[in-house]
C-alpha cells in the first residue's frame, strides 16, 4: 500500500463569512488567476474500474476508513447517498494556493445566508471537472482551504481522506483529521498537500495528453461514519485559443 500523508488542520470557528461575496449561488475564481482555467461543474462522473473491494461492498452496509484506504481504484459507484450528511456540513468557500510562491491558483465562493440554516439541501456538486494548465504538475506544495458550516449537531472525529489515480494507478492518498467542530459554527481549515513526484518522460505527458483520466475520490467521516463522499476528474492539457 502506498504511504499515506497524514496533516493535522487546524479548524478555526468564524461567526462571520468573507466579506467577498458573488451573487447567489455562484462560484466566483479569483481575478489573478488567469493562466489557471477554474473547475467546472459536472453531472456524472466518467467511467471507471473498481473491482475486488467495492465489490465486497452492500448498500447499506457501513463504509470504513480502512475499507477506503483499502480501495484498490478510484469508485465506480457513490459509496454514500447525499441523505446520509446528517449533520448538514455545507461548504461555502474552496481556495487553492502554491505555498512556494504564494500564488492563489483558485478560489470559489458560494454567496450564503447570513443564518445557518439546519435544513437538508441535496449535495449539487458531488461530482467536478477541474481544468488545469500543465504547470500544475510542477507544483511540490499546495494549500488547500474550506470554509464551510455545520448544522445543529456536533462534529466529532471530522476526518477527509482523498484518494487520488492516474487510471488505475494510485498517486497518493491524503488522510486528514479535521477534528471537532461545534454546532452552528462557521468553520475555515487548510490542508496541505505535498505533492508526488511524477516521471516528466511518462507520467506527467501521460496526464497532460489525457485529460480527465486523473481523478479522485473525498470521503468525509464523522466518528468513522461515512457521511459525504464526493469525486473529481482533472485535466492538465494547455487551454486551446
Amino acid at each position: 500500500m502506498e504511504n499515506v500523508d497524514e496533516t493535522n488542520s487546524d479548524v478555526e470557528e468564524d461567526g462571520g463569512m468573507p466579506s467577498e461575496q458573488e451573487g447567489e449561488g455562484e462560484m466566483a475564481v479569483d481575478g489573478g488567476t488567469d493562466d489557471w482555467n477554474g473547475f467546472i461543474l459536472g453531472s456524472a462522473p466518467g467511467e471507471a474500474e473498481n473491482r475486488e473491494v467495492v465489490s465486497a461492498w452492500r448498500p447499506g452496509e457501513p463504509v470504513s476508513p480502512q475499507h477506503v484506504l483499502w480501495l484498490n481504484s478510484y469508485t465506480q459507484d457513490y459509496l454514500c447517498s447525499p441523505e446520509d450528511n446528517i449533520y448538514n456540513v455545507s461548504f461555502s468557500r474552496f481556495k487553492i494556493r502554491d505555498l512556494g510562491s504564494g500564488a492563489v491558483i483558485l478560489d470559489f465562493r458560494k454567496h450564503c445566508s447570513t443564518e445557518i440554516q439546519n435544513v437538508y439541501e441535496p449535495d449539487v456538486s458531488r461530482f467536478i471537472q477541474y481544468h488545469f494548465s500543465p504547470a500544475f504538475l510542477a507544483l511540490r506544495e499546495i494549500g488547500a482551504t474550506l470554509e464551510f458550516t455545520v448544522g445543529s449537531r456536533a462534529l466529532s472525529r471530522f476526518r477527509l481522506i482523498e484518494r487520488h489515480f492516474f487510471r488505475d494507478l494510485l498517486l497518493k492518498t491524503f488522510d486528514f483529521e479535521i477534528g471537532f467542530c461545534i454546532p452552528h459554527s462557521r468553520n475555515t481549515c487548510e490542508h496541505i498537500y505535498c505533492l508526488p513526484e511524477l516521471d516528466p518522460d511518462t507520467g506527467i505527458e501521460e496526464m497532460i495528453a489525457n485529460p480527465f483520466e486523473t481523478r479522485s475520490d473525498s470521503f468525509y467521516f464523522v466518528n468513522n461514519k461515512l457521511i459525504m463522499h464526493h469525486k473529481a476528474e482533472y485535466s492538465f492539457s494547455p487551454k486551446s485559443d
